[in-house]
């Protein structure tokens, strides 16, 4: 029978002639490894500078007005100056972009980390009893459907306009993917699992802790992770009344007197941290749930 590998004498090395182009790989190369970094480092930069290079071109080009597409020199500018101090003038409304920044990601994070966690509970609980589930789901289904922006102005209403109403928001807006997720998640446990469990004596609580969160985890931190992007979607909206230092009330502020290139600067910074957010939870994820798509 042929062997697919080489049977030449031990102790010597076939080699490929010099010039030929086949020279074998030395050891430590990994070309797929590094084709696979370029592809995920040069795709997304190409699209990124092409996307830049059309914006400029439309800028240039005169067709619409500076206040409608700024050239990226003026967003520049506008970057640089909201980051320092300029002129006597401190970044944007007395508060550097880091300091905005700041404010939007402590409310995003106090908002969604009550929602969530409220989300998570509410979730094991209505897939794990049914009856609570009948009660809750309308009512879930009910603020799922509502925008944020259409219960805003009844917080501020009851709450004022400090940072409760803001928080109360972005809490509401996070709580139903989670609780949907995990409602569905946990509601889905593979039955055999649990009866298994329970045949070798486990509990309620040992059937619950064991079998049944681990097998919901996966989809729980699908949900989880759609609950940072409404909040952060709800930004704008929780920072219309009072909003700075915040990047949304720095929108809405530059947004009412034409400033477009201060207004790009606030998206940029709100997608761009989003993204590392996103990141995050996704690495965590891999780190907390090894087993997903495995099993």
């Amino acid at each position: 029978m042929t062997s697919l590998i080489d049977s030449s004498t031990p102790g010597t090395a076939t080699s490929a002639p010099a010039g030929t182009g086949d020279e074998a790989p030395r050891a430590g190369d990994h070309p797929s490894l590094w084709r696979r970094l370029a592809t995920a480092v040069a795709l997304p930069l190409a699209s990124v500078l092409v996307f830049l290079g059309l914006w400029q071109l439309a800028a240039v080009s005169g067709i619409w007005s500076e206040t409608f597409v700024p050239p990226l020199g003026n967003v520049w500018t506008a970057l640089v100056d909201m980051s320092t101090t300029h002129d006597g003038v401190r970044g944007y409304a007395d508060y550097l972009l880091g300091e905005h920044l700041y404010m939007t990601l402590r409310r995003v994070f106090v908002g969604v980390t009550i929602g969530v966690a409220a989300g998570v509970a509410l979730g094991v609980t209505m897939g794990s009893i049914p009856w609570v589930r009948r009660l809750l789901e309308p009512w879930l289904t009910f603020l799922r459907a509502l925008p944020p922006l259409a219960y805003f102005f009844l917080l501020v209403i009851w709450l004022g306009i400090d940072e409760t109403p803001k928080i109360t928001l972005l809490a509401l807006a996070a709580l139903p993917p989670a609780a949907v997720a995990t409602t569905t998640a946990v509601a889905s446990t593979p039955v055999p699992l649990v009866e298994a469990a329970r045949a070798l004596g486990a509990s309620r609580w040992n059937v619950l802790r064991d079998v049944v969160i681990p097998a919901a985890l996966p989809e729980t931190f699908t949900g989880i992770r759609l609950s940072v992007g409404i909040a952060y979607s709800s930004v704008v909206a929780a920072e219309l009344f009072n909003g700075i230092p915040g990047i949304g009330g720095v929108v809405k502020d530059a947004s009412n007197y034409n400033n477009t290139p201060v207004v790009l600067v606030g998206i940029l910074a709100i997608g761009l941290s989003g993204l590392i957010i996103d990141a995050v939870l996704r690495a965590v994820e891999t780190r907390a749930v090894p087993w997903r798509g495995k099993a």
